[in-house]
């Protein structure tokens, strides 16, 4: 039985369209990248990752305006927006994933209770955005969020496949 099938899928079909990914993580602290390398031949997909945990990193590193964070925080879709669409800018990759949140057990508002998550996927020139509420240990909604991002990106290739011909896709065991 596979250890990481989630992780092996994702693999399986960026190889497939040969897409790329970049990610921006905040929350998760580069469990999203931990994940995606996990897989032998990953450099072939992933670009490159970073964890933007400050508000300040996020600013310098991926561009996401200043009054962005000053308006919606840095746990709002506003910023995964940004975040996202920087990463993928950067990189020069076909996806750019983003995750903030809020992992607690301290930091929760009554806005933004702890378990708050926002993901924002970027590819061309679309992002689409995403809001969970997670419960469990801290540990537990990085992994959570985690899950979901691998998810999205699974979901999102998934259907880019209905619409490519089959002779442009490589099929990967």
């Amino acid at each position: 039985m596979q250890d990481n099938p989630l992780e092996q899928e994702v693999a399986r079909l960026l190889l497939s369209l040969k897409m790329t990914v970049a990610v921006a993580e905040s929350c998760t602290g580069g469990l999203i990248c931990h994940r995606l390398t996990n897989i032998s031949g990953s450099s072939d997909y992933l670009e490159r990752g970073v964890v933007t945990y400050s508000n300040r990193s996020k600013i310098e590193l991926l561009g996401v305006p200043e009054q962005v964070i000053k308006e919606h925080g840095a746990v709002s879709e506003a910023c995964v927006r940004a975040m996202a669409a920087g990463i993928k800018r950067l990189s020069g990759t076909d996806l750019g994933l983003a995750v903030s949140g809020i992992a607690g057990p301290t930091g929760g508002t009554p806005d933004k209770p702890v378990g708050t998550v926002h993901l924002a996927l970027a590819w061309n020139e679309d992002v689409e955005c995403w809001k969970y509420l997670f419960e469990g240990s801290r540990g537990e909604i990085k992994q959570k969020a985690s899950e979901q991002a691998l998810m999205q990106i699974r979901e999102h290739i998934k259907s880019l496949r209905d619409f490519i011909p089959k002779s442009q896709i490589e099929e990967h065991a």
